[in-house]
């Protein structure tokens, strides 16, 4: 859409691009941006002061909060004319339409548009640009095209006998042909991009440019005008410190490399493992592994060397390296802090502090499966490792004021021991209120509540009270509260006392305690 400002993640890959040496034209033409824009992001990078080899230092958020804050401008009228050639290419095509009429048409809806001259020649530079026929050549550590095989492979499932059905992943490095391929559950983005790593890993090096197909899992909109790339797998690219320039929709010269060695390896790889039963995804990866270790060692054909020969003679040098971790999907969620100082994770129901001074404010959650980071205007303002405990909370004593940091403090053996202290009832009682399925905090302060009964109406009410919650198995604080404020508790106690008194009737046939000694004692 026009006017749209690019996510940071395709505001790296301009960066990161242009930093390898690519021109804004080669930017432009593969990432489906027009030139002003690519320039324009450029030339912020540049005013702030942050060169292209500076932008891994920097998380998402805080390079968006630097770049892309008041980013509102739209496109310019060139790049709307240029959005518009392919239809228009397309009536021409057709009777009756003239290249005059189709001005006068877009001028209706374009006023302030190009007049004639210009509209023309802009048309022209653009059927110029689809006549072209680009040469492709594959220096050393360039480029590593990913495809999947179009026939699935299977296993298994040990036990019940059910076929498990996966797909055939494939990488192939551009100038040494060296490749890589592995069974996949899914082509779904996180099976993709755990097979790129996977990939990258076998390798040992990370190349300049990724060249995807037109897979969902990468391209989220395909087309050979305006491809929209995968906001995680971009990145994922920007983790790796390489650029992503997608296979061009309907151009088989982009990806003829990959689609050439997945069909000889799927055949070899077939051939070998055809007859064989396998049960399991782990055990179906180690014989393509095999098969892989052969395919690469087999001399080109006419020649008196392999893919690997050429790979660790001319390739593997000028990968770049591998980063100390792996990439991890981030995701991110727009929360409010609560008055408690706490955040919700509501993937997990998990509770997690941030400084008492953002009370209120709308921040940003960024977490992956082992940390949970709170972000305000780009800035980190919280840190956590996550915690997977349903209604718990994670809580850094310095993110309290300093009159909530006894509540930070709560917690079952507190409450616990501070009932032994009055009674054993009071004891028995609170362990059953904190037996019950609540939000932690909220069976908390009903703890807090039902133990100051003691200094309110005495020990010995309250014991009451909680005798008779254990009697009749209802625990909790309104329980106690009601009979206490009817002074229920008080009937009890003397319906007790009572009991105690009564004494049985005088019969000779009954002995007493001193009956039963004096025998112990003979």
């Amino acid at each position: 859409m026009a006017g749209t400002p690019k996510s940071i993640s395709m505001v790296k890959q301009i960066l990161h691009l242009h930093g390898l040496g690519y021109g804004i034209k080669t930017i432009s033409r593969d990432l489906g941006i027009s030139k002003n824009t690519v320039r324009r992001y450029l030339r912020q990078a540049g005013s702030k002061g942050l060169p292209p080899e500076a932008i891994t230092s920097h998380s998402n958020e805080s390079l968006e909060h630097i770049l892309l804050e008041d980013n509102t401008r739209g496109r310019d009228k060139l790049t709307q004319l240029r959005q518009l050639f392919p239809d228009i290419s397309s009536k021409l095509e057709e009777t009756g339409f003239t290249l005059h009429y189709l001005w006068c048409k877009y001028k209706e809806t374009h006023p302030g548009g190009y007049q004639y001259s210009q509209f023309c020649h802009h048309y022209q530079k653009y059927r110029e640009s689809k006549s072209a026929v680009m040469h492709f050549e594959h220096e050393a550590g360039d480029k590593m095209f990913v495809d999947y095989a179009g026939k699935k492979l299977h296993h298994v499932e040990y036990g019940t006998g059910e076929i498990i059905e996966c797909e055939f992943f494939v990488s192939v490095l551009g100038q040494s042909q060296y490749t890589y391929g592995e069974a996949s559950p899914s082509q779904q983005k996180e099976d993709f991009i755990a097979s790129v790593q996977n990939a990258l890993h076998y390798y040992g090096g990370v190349p300049k440019v990724l060249v995807p197909d037109n897979l969902k899992s990468a391209v989220s909109k395909s087309s050979k005008y305006d491809p929209a790339l995968n906001e995680d797998f971009l990145d994922m690219a920007n983790h790796y410190g390489c650029g992503v320039l997608p296979a061009r929709s309907r151009k088989p010269r982009d990806k003829s490399l990959v689609e050439n060695h997945i069909r000889t390896l799927y055949t070899r790889v077939h051939a070998e493992l055809s007859q064989v039963t396998f049960f399991s995804l782990e055990e179906l990866n180690g014989a393509i592994l095999r098969c892989l270790e052969k395919h690469n060692g087999t001399p080109f054909q006419g020649k008196d060397y392999s893919r690997r020969q050429l790979f660790e003679e001319t390739e593997r040098e000028a990968l770049n390296p591998l980063p100390g971790e792996r990439f991890e999907i981030r995701k991110t969620k727009q929360v409010t802090v609560m008055k408690n100082c706490h955040v919700q994770l509501s993937d997990d129901r998990h509770y997690y502090s941030v400084p008492y001074r953002h009370i209120g404010e709308k921040v940003k959650l960024s977490y992956t499966s082992k940390e949970v980071c709170v972000y305000l205007k780009g800035e980190r303002v919280a840190f956590h490792l996550r915690d997977r405990k349903p209604y718990k909370y994670t809580t850094v004593k310095e993110h309290l004021p300093s009159h909530h940091r006894f509540v930070s403090e709560w917690n079952p053996e507190k409450f616990i021991n501070w009932a032994a202290g009055i009674s054993p009832e009071v004891k028995t009682y609170i362990e059953g209120v904190l037996s019950q399925k609540n939000y932690p905090e909220t069976l908390y302060r009903a703890c807090v509540g039902i133990l100051s009964f003691a200094k309110k109406v005495g020990k010995e009410r309250l014991v009451t009270a909680c005798r008779m919650g254990i009697r009749m198995e209802t625990y909790n604080y309104g329980f106690i509260s009601k009979v206490l404020a009817n002074n229920t508790d008080k009937l009890w106690a003397e319906g007790e006392q009572a009991a105690n008194d009564r004494k049985l009737p005088g019969h000779e046939n009954l002995r007493g305690s001193d009956y039963y000694k004096d025998m112990c004692n003979d």
